[in-house]
């Protein structure tokens, strides 16, 4: 493994593992960190070289001064300049919760540096507009209660791991130890900047990349984003395993194998 050196600044943390095929982009939720893979990178392995990157002010990447970093749209460009320092024209990319609707946008919109993409469970990418509207409303005095109450408003946050049950070690003990690392001002960002704009549900129809939804069934309030995918998103494939929000740690075993399975099937 070897961490990416910068070409930008500021430069967020990227991991890159060595592994049997091309670079796969991995992109984590809010309060999350480059943990939330450490179960997945040694099968991904075999198919692809994971490049895992934490999103600004999360794990060890850091906080930028401008708040307009935090956008979709800029993540976009942070994840293209990733894959240019790379050196590659095309590559895979999996998202999770937060971090899937910024993947879904990137394929999206760069869908001719996608070869195929895997996402999970994200309410987030899928909102429709009313939840939208009430992001947009909220979310500047939902940060800034965030600032002001530190870390413990952090802690108290319905997504915390800290209130993930099932999640198995040492998975679950390296997302606490990053979680417990974050800056208050880092989420009130992802918050206010990322959060009310990260849908792309009114996109989705012009996916034109080989996409795999994997679905952590005991998560009942996806059911609806799910269900809207499946019909509304063209080149898509949906699988469905015994597990919550977080179903790639969850249902490890049979995540990796319905992401190896299905790379392996478009880089054939």
């Amino acid at each position: 493994m070897r961490v990416l050196d910068a070409t930008l600044a500021p430069w967020p943390y990227v991991e890159v593992h060595d592994g049997e095929g091309p670079p796969a982009l991995l992109v984590h939720g809010i309060l999350s960190s480059r943990a939330q893979w450490l179960l997945n990178i040694p099968a991904l392995r075999r198919v692809c070289s994971p490049v895992v990157l934490e999103l600004w002010g999360h794990g060890r990447s850091p906080l930028p001064d401008d708040p307009s970093a935090f956008s979709p749209d800029s993540y976009v460009e942070l994840f293209e300049a990733v894959r240019d320092r790379l050196g590659v024209e095309r590559w895979l990319v999996v998202g999770q919760s937060l971090g899937a609707a910024l993947t879904l946008r990137y394929a999206l919109q760069a869908p001719d540096r996608v070869i195929a993409q895997v996402f999970t469970n994200s309410n987030s990418a899928l909102a429709d507009a009313g939840w939208q509207r009430r992001m947009r409303e909220t979310a500047p005095a939902t940060a800034s209660k965030l600032e002001q109450g530190g870390r413990a408003a952090i802690a108290a946050m319905p997504v915390h791991p800290s209130r993930a049950r099932f999640l198995p070690e040492p998975a679950r003990t390296a997302l606490l130890e990053d979680a417990a690392t974050l800056e208050p001002a880092a989420v009130a960002r992802a918050i206010h900047h990322t959060v009310p704009d990260s849908s792309v549900r009114a996109m989705v129809h012009q996916n034109r990349v080989p996409t795999l939804l994997v679905v952590g069934r005991r998560e009942r309030n996806f059911a609806e984003a799910h269900h809207y995918a499946r019909d509304q998103m063209p080149m898509i494939e949906i699988v469905e395993f015994d597990a919550g929000h977080a179903v790639n740690i969850g249902a490890a075993d049979q995540f990796d194998g319905a992401v190896t399975g299905f790379f392996s099937r478009h880089l054939d």
